[in-house]
């Protein structure tokens, strides 16, 4: 397989919680401004290096900050890791503040450019985590506020469902594919942060949308629908009553475990309703009483948080779809090191 094959991964068993990106800002900046060579300029940035000039922090610090949401938010649905994102994020800012900002003609381009092009670099180097991760991958679950389910572009395009599709996509294809149709960023802009033509990136764009749209689910429904079938789901699990389970799971559900070699899960996806639904109520059998769900919002949808004697075990999302609106795909994510950033809420945004 090319460099631009199936790379995304999950460090497995590694930290997974990302602090602020100033968390060490004026160390960082002394250390930025030194002179060292900066990789901004090999990579064909077009705005000059400060080198030893006087860094203008406040100017910097004042256009990133503006502008974080936005980068995490592209950063994390290129990578599906949040603790990635965030390396991605300290990277980019090291760059920034080396930028000789009066050559830059629009901060928020020239930022995403720099973003995408320490996520690809990043996507590029992460076969090897994600060849020896154990067991499925599924994207890292982020708590989201409520207002991230009410923009349906935003919500869509992180979904654990969509998400898990990208995954099949190149580097450069998903990052062509995140950028045009998640953020509306037009092809020559994307041209510059991937290296490519204007008219080889909407080639691209073209292959990746309809590669994308062949597996995407067919019908979209609102965050209200999915929080019906849900409560549903959580009742027949609540009763233990298989027919009631199996009233709300599509024939052909499938469900996939991610506990990353740490905590028990399904070595494989599991299909069909009959087969998720034993292996569910199995599970929750085994714990008794001990077992609690919760309702909560990540990836800007609804989902579950499950706890084992008032400690998370792990987060249930669910794709609902079909004609009749049943559950077509539960992701159960227990691996703890994906488990940190889903009692706060972090802010995503698509401007």
């Amino acid at each position: 397989m090319d460099e631009d094959g199936d790379m995304s991964e999950q460090r497995n068993g590694e930290r997974n919680g990302g602090g602020p990106v100033f968390g060490a800002v004026d160390g960082q900046v002394e250390e930025a401004a030194a002179g060292a060579p900066t990789e901004p300029d090999a990579e064909g940035d077009v705005a000059g290096d400060v080198g030893d000039a006087e860094v203008d922090v406040d100017a910097a610090t004042g256009a990133f900050v503006a502008h974080r949401n936005l980068l995490f938010t592209v950063a994390y649905e290129m990578l599906g890791s949040a603790a990635d994102a965030e390396d991605v994020l300290q990277e980019t800012w090291l760059r920034w503040v080396r930028t000789d900002l009066e050559q830059v003609r629009d901060a928020r381009a020239y930022l995403i450019r720099i973003t995408t092009r320490q996520a690809l670099n990043r996507l590029r180097t992460m076969t090897r985590r994600k060849e020896s991760y154990v067991g499925p991958w599924l994207p890292e679950p982020v708590l989201t506020a409520p207002d991230v389910a009410e923009d349906v572009e935003l919500a869509e395009s992180m979904s654990m469902a969509l998400m898990l599709v990208l995954e099949t996509l190149g580097p450069t294809e998903r990052a062509v594919f995140v950028l045009h149709e998640a953020f509306d960023v037009g092809y020559d802009e994307i041209a510059e942060a991937v290296g490519k033509s204007p008219a080889a990136v909407r080639q691209i764009a073209y292959r990746a949308r309809r590669h994308v749209d062949a597996r995407r689910p067919r019908r979209t429904v609102t965050a209200g629908e999915t929080r019906a079938v849900l409560e549903s789901f959580q009742r027949a699990l609540e009763t233990g009553d298989l027919q009631r389970l199996l009233d709300v799971l599509a024939p052909d559900i499938v469900l996939v475990g991610d506990g990353g070699g740490v905590r028990h899960a399904a070595p494989r996806p599991i299909a069909g309703a009959e087969k998720v639904g034993r292996y569910i109520l199995g599970g929750i059998g085994r714990f008794g009483a001990g077992v609690s769900a919760h309702h909560t919002v990540v990836n800007g949808s609804p989902a579950l948080v499950l706890r084992l004697d008032g400690v998370i075990d792990g987060v249930l999302a669910v794709a609902v779809g079909g004609e009749d609106g049943r559950i077509t795909g539960l992701y159960y994510v227990r691996n703890p090191a994906k488990l940190t950033r889903v009692e706060a809420e972090t802010p995503f945004s698509r401007h």
